[in-house]
């Protein structure tokens, strides 16, 4: 591995290499702080790709982007004369010492959760007025729900029991279910987003991310699918024109590959 020499080096050279971008190349002398922002989320999720499929080659490319991205936000904060690499990177070494007394202190903990509920504690302090300030509104409506929910278990407003969390959703479904039988269409949807919000409280109990979860599912249907389409090719039949029994002999076979 690379010595930490190296490493400042290499930094060094990213941001010189930003400095002549960012003078000589028509399109980054172009861009903004605003339209960074989805190529940034974009990148983001890119690299949660590479994670979730464990290439870790892959992981390091994206990690380079995202980087890049951080850089490029600070040159236009620079430009700005608001900020630049060095008050991002100092404001977040303040921020982790002063969340972390119990490395930089004298608070003593005795494990990972005591640390979480320090962390909260220690955001109200600093003037937030609510724990839930730090759950980005534009995240999608999944992630936000799993952000709330580990947001306020920070502060102690949480089920004690996987099975009172399991009692919940199966509440939540009978709710569901009578709404569906009154044909209620506002009222179905308000009962199934609890049904999710419930699903996504007991995945928190089983330690269990939902989004991986789904996103896991999500890469198995695809693969059965394209699989049932690639064998459909095969006999040159459009899946169309195929009956659910023929496509079902594929899927399953799908299961077994």
């Amino acid at each position: 591995m690379n010595t930490r020499q190296q490493q400042l080096d290499a930094f060094s050279r990213l941001l010189d290499i930003m400095d002549d971008l960012r003078e000589k190349c028509p399109w980054d002398k172009k861009q903004t702080l605003e339209s960074l922002r989805h190529l940034t989320i974009e990148e983001v999720y890119e690299l949660g790709d590479a994670i979730l499929d464990n290439d870790l080659d892959e992981i390091k490319k994206e990690l380079g982007d995202v980087l890049l991205h951080i850089v490029f936000y600070s040159k236009i904060g620079s430009e700005k004369q608001v900020f630049d690499i060095a008050d991002v990177a100092n404001s977040i070494c303040d921020k982790l010492i002063d969340r972390h007394p119990h490395i930089y202190g004298d608070v003593v903990v005795e494990n990972e959760e005591q640390v979480k509920q320090n962390w909260e504690k220690l955001k109200l302090k600093e003037g937030k007025k609510s724990v839930l300030e730090g759950v980005p509104k534009s995240l999608p409506a999944l992630v936000k729900a799993s952000r709330i929910q580990d947001k306020v278990k920070g502060v102690g407003f949480d089920w004690e029991e996987p099975q009172q969390v399991w009692e919940k959703v199966q509440e939540e479904l009978g709710e569901l279910q009578h709404e569906v039988e009154n044909a209620d269409q506002d009222k179905i949807e308000a009962e199934f987003g609890d049904v999710l919000f419930s699903m996504i409280n007991y995945a928190r109990f089983l330690n269990v991310n939902p989004e991986d979860a789904l996103e896991r599912t999500n890469k198995k249907f695809i693969q059965r699918f394209q699989y049932l389409e690639s064998k459909a090719g095969e006999l040159g039949k459009p899946l169309a024109d195929m009956t659910l029994a023929e496509m079902d002999v594929f899927w399953e076979e799908a299961k077994r590959v």
